[in-house]
């Protein structure tokens, strides 16, 4: 039966207008099923291609897109590694004249350097391989030059650190605390407030014309004396520091420290005073070396002194 309806014939009359004569086409069922399955499948894969070229089309317009974003990005990355090179140049030229400024050898062997990635190498770097960016490979350089100088900068702080612990071991500030007062009397020959002979002074007499000014020591230390002497330096207190210094701090007022007590430098100790052999209130403030007395004028910072000298007002 179904064989029946699948060979059944159909007749097509085809009529030009142009013409007379008709042509007639005998087609069986079959065939046209056939016929309509692959115009159908036709236009499916019509629809089908469209679809996948305008899907193609979109992906593509975003790759060139990003493809754009990524080249400006690179582009970035290109004047930010040539600023960074600028600016790596000018520290190797600044790091290598500090070092040698403070004795720090900076010359190094050239294969060393080569090998470890110093920035001599960073600086004559050439094209890389293909595929790879120039870019990447300087900021490995630089990174690896960088590692390198982290020791020499360590080194550097621990120098500085060296440095500035030895300016809190040596007698440098003004003795009385917020730099306040003024030098009334030098370290050497001077006339004797009492007796109006020539004499030499030990030390120098820092005045503020008032009482009760905080004293502070000028160095890291331990005190080793706190006494009285009525006929000469009345409340006086004497510290010990590193490398052989002594100071000794005269007519206090009163006491802030106890002996054996450790003191910073810049710390308390007491305050001006006009006690023992004193024409007026002020601190005589001495510096020994050893058993040698010096003049503490030299290890004061001068810069501070500006305007603190008043050579009419005399004291011992």
């Amino acid at each position: 039966m179904v064989g029946c309806i699948l060979n059944r014939r159909y007749t097509l009359v085809l009529v030009p207008h142009n013409e007379k004569r008709i042509y007639n086409l005998q087609v069986t069922f079959f065939a046209l099923i056939c016929f309509a399955v692959v115009f159908a499948g036709m236009i499916s894969a019509f629809f089908w291609y469209g679809n996948s070229y305008n899907i193609g089309k979109a992906a593509l317009e975003n790759k060139e897109k990003n493809l754009k974003n990524a080249q400006a990005s690179l582009d970035q990355l290109r004047d930010s590694v040539g600023t960074l090179w600028k600016e790596a140049r000018n520290f190797q030229t600044t790091l290598s004249g500090v070092l040698s400024s403070i004795g720090v050898n900076t010359v190094e062997d050239s294969s060393r350097r080569t090998q470890s990635g110093d920035l001599s190498s960073f600086f004559d770097l050439r094209d890389t391989a293909e595929g790879q960016l120039r870019e990447a490979d300087e900021i490995k350089s630089l990174a690896a030059w960088l590692a390198e100088t982290n020791g020499k900068i360590e080194n550097l702080g621990k120098l500085l650190e060296t440095q500035t612990s030895m300016l809190t071991e040596v007698p440098n500030i003004w003795p009385i605390k917020d730099g306040k007062g003024h030098i009334s009397m030098f370290f050497g020959e001077n006339e004797n407030p009492f007796t109006g002979q020539i004499y030499v002074h030990r030390g120098i007499d820092i005045s503020t014309f008032r009482y009760g000014d905080p004293i502070v020591s000028t160095a890291d230390g331990q005190v080793v004396t706190v006494d009285y002497d009525a006929t000469g330096f009345g409340n006086y207190i004497i510290i010990r520091h590193k490398h052989g210094f002594y100071t000794r701090y005269g007519h206090m007022q009163s006491f802030k420290v106890r002996t054996g007590q450790r003191v910073q430098q810049g710390e308390i100790i007491g305050y001006v005073g006009n006690t023992g052999l004193s024409t007026g209130p002020h601190v005589h403030y001495e510096v020994h070396i050893g058993s040698d007395v010096v003049d503490p004028y030299k290890f004061l910072n001068v810069s501070s002194m500006a305007g603190r000298v008043d050579l009419n007002a005399g004291k011992s």
